[in-house]
């Protein structure tokens, strides 16, 4: 359905400007087939990654809080908006419901596609803040600053979409056998709230994210070498023939002989976790030195500090590198739904093609079951929820349906 015959806006059913005529005689059994396997896809994918959420300990991060949110505006755009569109789609873009119905209808696509944007707003705000001040954030409990971002884009799509709900939608001379939102200027005005002004500060936050990064792992490695090469001159500035029988040198200042395989020591205790999936990695490795040389040896450089946040920015990195995607996905499938919306709405005189509309406002709707593919794919904590229950189910399925054998001869 489109927001409106010659307008932009949040993702609403595909146009229903046809010809009633036509339309009675345009049933889509296809439409139909891929709208119910696309509703059934939505629902089943986002129930999943609130699941996934509730259940797992280790996914109980406010990264993945804003992520539910998003599930939800996922799962009720399948719920509440999606069977309506496909009866239309159905009927050749004839709606033959209710009027009431329809402003409903359009109310609540408006108000979920707009709450689907500006969640991926909340969570591009709260990455940045994770990066640009990471010592005042909080990634286990949800903090005021967090709730606050949870609650702002559903409020603010509930500001967008309240027009329609007050009955801006309900016009003299209006045609029952199509259903969209019939003021232009308010097609334009939600289109700009819901597209085209949060979508560029998103991209801008998520460059100054991953400037971050990159300036935080550049750092993390100098560091690293540079306090590796210290031990390595600390151990070569003693003379050779001191060495000892059992391969230690030994050092003014230290109680006892360090062992000549210093440096691979300090590089077990700098990186007990992985740098980067960059070729750049340094791996564990078990060393016959002295427990008692891990509290005596160089105490001038502490390393638990060190471990302990690298490995708490390794974890952020890798929830990170799911957002640019989801990201990536939803520009693709809905931009051109809000730029062909918009070029009918601010050129009258321009013929775009009905089937263009309806691939469109098809395409934008895709977005809403690609986001839990993104997740089961890239994110290892979602893909072993989903691998388990999956395998749940196949263990029930072959309970129920067991194999039998049978010996030969």
């Amino acid at each position: 359905m489109s927001w409106n015959g010659s307008s932009p806006g949040p993702p609403l059913l595909a146009d229903l400007s046809v010809d009633p005529s036509v339309a009675a005689r345009a049933h889509s059994v296809p439409a139909l087939m891929f709208g119910v396997a696309l509703i059934v896809i939505i629902a089943f994918g986002n129930v999943m990654v609130c699941a996934s959420v509730y259940l797992e300990k280790a996914l109980k991060t406010s990264t993945n809080y804003f992520i539910v949110s998003l599930a939800v505006s996922d799962l009720l755009l399948a719920l509440l908006v999606l069977p309506l569109f496909v009866l239309a789609e159905f009927q050749g873009g004839l709606w033959s419901l209710d009027t009431v119905l329809c402003d409903f209808l359009m109310s609540l696509d408006v108000m979920l596609c707009t709450a689907s944007i500006f969640n991926l707003c909340a969570i591009s705000v709260d990455r940045f803040i994770a990066v640009s001040i990471p010592l005042n954030y909080s990634r286990r409990q949800v903090d005021q600053r967090q709730l606050g971002l949870l609650c702002a884009p559903w409020l603010l799509a509930l500001a967008v979409a309240s027009p329609v709900m007050l009955g801006m939608n309900n016009v003299e001379r209006r045609d029952p056998s199509e259903c969209k939102l019939e003021d232009d200027t308010y097609v334009v005005y939600s289109s700009v709230c819901s597209f085209f002004v949060p979508c560029p500060i998103m991209l801008l936050l998520y460059w100054g994210v991953f400037r971050g990064l990159r300036r935080w792992e550049e750092n993390r490695k100098l560091k690293l070498r540079m306090s590796i090469e210290t031990c390595r001159k600390l151990q070569h500035a003693t003379p050779a023939p001191a060495t000892s029988g059992m391969g230690y040198v030994p050092l003014p200042g230290c109680p006892r002989p360090l062992p000549l395989a210093l440096p691979r020591m300090v590089e077990r205790d700098l990186t007990q976790c992985r740098m980067d999936d960059t070729g750049d990695d340094y791996t564990q490795r078990e060393l016959p030195y002295p427990r008692t040389y891990r509290e005596n040896s160089v105490p001038t450089i502490e390393y638990r500090p060190q471990r302990r946040r690298a490995k708490i920015n390794h974890r952020e990195r890798r929830a990170m590198r799911v957002l640019p995607v989801v990201v990536g996905c939803f520009l693709f499938c809905w931009t051109p739904f809000f730029v062909v919306h918009t070029t009918r709405a601010l050129c009258e005189s321009c013929r775009v093609p009905p089937q263009l509309i309806s691939t469109t406002t098809w395409l934008g709707y895709v977005n809403s079951a690609l986001n839990p593919l993104i997740y089961t794919v890239f994110n290892q904590e979602f893909k072993k929820f989903f691998s388990k229950c999956l395998h749940r189910a196949l263990q029930k399925v072959t309970g129920c349906f067991p194999l039998t054998r049978t010996d030969e001869g």
